[in-house]
């Protein structure tokens, strides 16, 4: 991630200005321990399989990703000239955890993965626009009975 720093004014700008509206209501909720949770992955890093359609600079849609997916086989299309792809070419892991996940769950730490996970291309757009793509997410997640997210902001 790029640091304010090494950015030009226009660039530091950019990033200053963004609104970051107030939650109308409480986000977090208490569950169940994390060795009981069905987690899945949604990350912001532009991932998509081979086969699959590429991340678009505007693109407010996103992509499934299996939960038995061979990290190999994941391709970025992240969109943002500031993101230093650097350490996803060298670990996947690094912006999708899938293998760090499958440890946990097979160390009983995480109680089971994900059907599928998701992926987003974290460039381009305003929360505002995000958040019909948000929803149907979550009703997603809810149909795999998922409980637990671990969310990657790339």
């Amino acid at each position: 991630m790029v640091k304010l720093s090494d950015l030009d004014d226009v660039g530091v700008r950019h990033l200053i200005d963004k609104d970051c509206p107030p939650f109308e209501a409480r986000p977090w909720v208490t569950g169940p321990p994390v060795a009981q949770r069905r987690v899945a992955i949604v990350t912001t890093a532009g991932l998509h399989r081979r086969d699959d359609r590429n991340f678009a600079l505007r693109d407010l849609g996103y992509r499934v990703i299996p939960g038995d997916i061979d990290a190999a086989d994941l391709v970025m299309t992240q969109s943002s000239v500031n993101y230093d792809r650097t350490g996803f070419q060298q670990d996947v892991n690094v912006v999708f955890p899938i293998d760090r996940l499958r440890e946990l769950v097979a160390a009983r730490e995480v109680g089971e993965l994900a059907d599928f996970h998701y992926s987003l291309n974290g460039a381009g757009w305003h929360p505002h626009e995000i958040e019909p793509t948000a929803r149907e997410l979550a009703g997603l997640l809810k149909e795999d009975q998922v409980n637990g997210v671990l969310l990657v902001p790339v």
